[in-house]
């Protein structure tokens, strides 16, 4: 009996031991990178500074991370895929211009589907825990999507007046994936060169013009310094997601506390988000009624006209691409356009060009 009762005794202390190593595995510190091509000071880092911040707090220190602002550990078109192979914990990312081929479904967000970003991200969250085949993109290519935020409202930038489309051919945009796919079925000729190359490109009269940059975004980093005409291009809106992701190796690495944490702080960001948003729109508008831009307004019979000819282009090449991918494109689509408009009537948005073409 006594033999017995130290066998017991000592499976009992070696249970208890097993448990405390196991608790203190699961409480270990970890420090987590973070790879960004924005800036720290950029309006959409905010979204993963509360990020960030809020899981350090919440999971009492023992997550934080080591941020890599502007593309110091990655560059923007490595990011997807830096993120599938370790090169970073978590990322930020836009894998439906610049990893198509990995990412097509995600490209489901195209030009002339709404000019509401905030309708546009909720409705793509929805979409995604509704889609298999979405969710499988992530999987995939070795990363957990926390959240997406999509684009301000696109705008186009020119040295020159663009009222019609007769204005916009021939004319050198730059651009990327659906807004360069519309501008061509348009008559305009897209460009793909970096934002900033663009930039100077228009300016020493290598193009015309440049998009794909959010109203906000254009405004605040004053593009109309070298290209003061301003139009939001036959009303194109939403053009694509900007996603935050985590390794899906570094998930499954973590303890199932600390992933509660991170789940629940990844789905309030979108809202903290937008909050901030609309102050940095209204600011955004402000600065440009102050500035030497000047707002080409286009008259709803052309705005008609350019999403007539364009918006089926740019469909009709995405429906290609994502065709491997998922058996009925155009049903994923609809669906899309669907949760989009439901999503509107719940989130009534403002974009900047009519903001600022109220006086």
């Amino acid at each position: 009996m006594k033999t017995l009762g130290r066998i017991f005794k000592g499976a009992l202390i070696a249970t208890f031991a097993v448990t405390a190593i196991s608790a203190a595995a699961q409480q270990q510190p970890r420090k987590l990178t973070y790879a960004t091509f924005y800036g720290s000071n950029e309006f959409y880092e905010m979204s993963a500074k509360y990020f960030m911040e809020e899981v350090s707090k919440r999971t009492n220190g023992n997550i934080t991370f080591q941020p890599y602002y502007g593309g110091t550990l990655l560059k923007t078109a490595e990011m997807s895929t830096g993120l599938a192979k370790g090169a970073a914990d978590v990322a930020a990312a836009v894998p439906a211009a610049f990893n198509p081929r990995e990412f097509p479904l995600t490209g489901v967000i195209m030009p002339f589907i709404s000019e509401n970003p905030i309708a546009v991200t909720y409705a793509f969250a929805e979409l995604v825990k509704t889609t298999p085949e979405l969710q499988q993109e992530y999987q995939r290519n070795n990363q957990k999507l926390l959240w997406a935020l999509a684009s301000g409202e696109n705008s186009l930038w020119t040295n020159k007046p663009i009222r019609t489309a007769a204005d916009l051919k021939g004319s050198r945009i730059r651009a990327i994936i659906g807004v360069a796919d519309g501008i061509k079925a348009l008559g305009g000729t897209p460009i793909s060169i970096p934002w900033v190359e663009a930039l100077e490109l228009v300016q020493r009269g290598g193009a015309e013009g440049v998009s794909g940059t959010p109203f906000n975004q254009a405004v605040v980093t004053k593009v109309f310094d070298m290209a003061p005409y301003a139009s939001h291009a036959g009303r194109m809106g939403v053009y694509t997601p900007v996603t935050w992701s985590i390794n899906l190796d570094t998930w499954k690495s973590l303890d199932a506390a600390s992933q509660r944490v991170i789940e629940e702080v990844a789905a309030e960001v979108p809202g903290k988000y937008f909050d901030a948003y609309k102050v940095e729109l209204e600011r955004a508008v402000q600065l440009a009624r102050g500035s030497k831009m000047t707002y080409v307004a286009m008259d709803e019979a052309e705005v008609k006209r350019w999403q007539a000819v364009a918006q089926p282009e740019v469909q009709k090449k995405w429906m290609d691409t994502a065709r491997p991918r998922i058996k009925d494109p155009q049903q994923l689509i609809d669906r899309f356009t669907t949760l989009t408009r439901k999503y509107e009537a719940q989130h009534p948005y403002v974009t900047g060009f009519d903001q600022l073409s109220k006086k």
